[in-house]
């Protein structure tokens, strides 16, 4: 199939366009524009995609023999309809991709797809489309596919991992309140954009709390990899794929229960609760115990492998596309 889709989500985009042998292969045209602002990033520059990833400037859209749109922002409806000339949903088939949990009054939340005709929408947690108000649209869930980085587990730092974007502007959403008391069970490394603030913002002592600033992926990987546990202080948003990457690492888990977690860290492979006392003495258990950290640890790689492999998603989305545009 010839599918367009716009370059948003580079991990998610990563694991869809992934070639496997085993799969037929589908061409994805990806939009560019000369400044490859948002809506024309084109071809990611930090992630290995295959050359089955092509740009097409909008202009030649028109023209381009398309099978399926795949939206994921709500201005790519207008987009789609103003570059292919063409209604998503009634002049070919359109599915909307939803990475988010939803604002505002959750439960109430009404979806951009919910009063269109003839587009499905996807989920990327159950969590999701259970307070999404989807209307009658086509609704289903294709949960996330992540690349396995390798079990790459040392643990060697008496340290805890976490991995957020932009802690200090979106606070409470991300958890960042309750990263000084963590910190007091055990120093803290947090990945991500945004962060080198954090120590100042937070009045932490940087030792207690080590800011890694936007750091590639591998090398991020390597240095979580040596952290002894994995804390994930996220309150509102969808189910976060650094998360997953450290189960696949091997890391063990401590996480709030809230929104998918409960789902994606089963029982053995690490805490999850509510209660922040709770999550901060589990802290400190993995902290002191390397080998309980390392036997939970290997139960969150053998959960996450199982759950969230890329084969099982590229499947998953293979038969959603046939089904759509059959």
């Amino acid at each position: 199939m010839r599918i367009l889709l716009w370059h948003v989500h580079g991990s998610w985009t990563t694991s869809l366009v992934r070639r496997d042998p085993a799969r037929g292969a589908h061409t994805y045209l990806v939009p560019v524009t000369p400044d490859r602002g948002p809506d024309g990033r084109g071809r990611a520059r930090t992630w290995d995609w295959p050359d089955t990833v092509v740009e097409v400037p909008p202009e030649r859209l028109a023209d381009e023999p398309v099978d399926v749109v795949l939206l994921q922002r709500p201005h790519e409806l207008e987009l789609a309809r103003r570059w292919l000339r063409r209604e998503p949903g009634r002049d070919l088939p359109a599915v909307y991709v939803e990475h988010n949990t939803p604002r505002g009054s959750a439960p109430e939340t009404v979806h951009t797809a919910a009063g269109l005709d003839g587009i499905t929408v996807v989920h990327v947690t159950h969590f999701n489309a259970l307070f999404w108000d989807s209307g009658q649209a086509p609704t289903t869930v294709i949960e996330h596919g992540v690349v396995d980085p390798g079990h790459r587990y040392t643990g060697e730092l008496a340290r805890a991992g976490v991995v957020v974007n932009e802690p200090v502007r979106r606070g409470r959403v991300t958890g960042t309140d309750l990263l000084p008391g963590f910190a007091e069970a055990a120093p803290l490394d947090v990945f991500g954009m945004g962060v080198a603030e954090l120590p100042r913002r937070l009045g932490v002592a940087p030792e207690r709390l080590m800011p890694f600033e936007d750091l590639p992926q591998q090398r991020m990987h390597a240095r979580l990899a040596m952290c002894r546990l994995y804390v994930h202080p996220i309150r509102w948003t969808s189910l976060g794929l650094s998360l997953i990457e450290a189960m696949m690492l091997g890391l063990p888990v401590v996480a709030l229960a809230a929104t998918e977690t409960v789902e994606a860290v089963p029982e053995g492979a690490g805490v999850v609760s509510t209660n922040t006392r709770t999550l901060t003495d589990a802290i400190a258990v993995f902290r002191d115990d390397p080998a309980l950290a390392r036997q939970v640890g290997k139960a969150a790689r053998n959960a996450a492998l199982a759950r969230y492999s890329v084969s099982r998603f590229q499947a998953d989305w293979d038969g959603l596309l046939q089904e759509v545009t059959r």
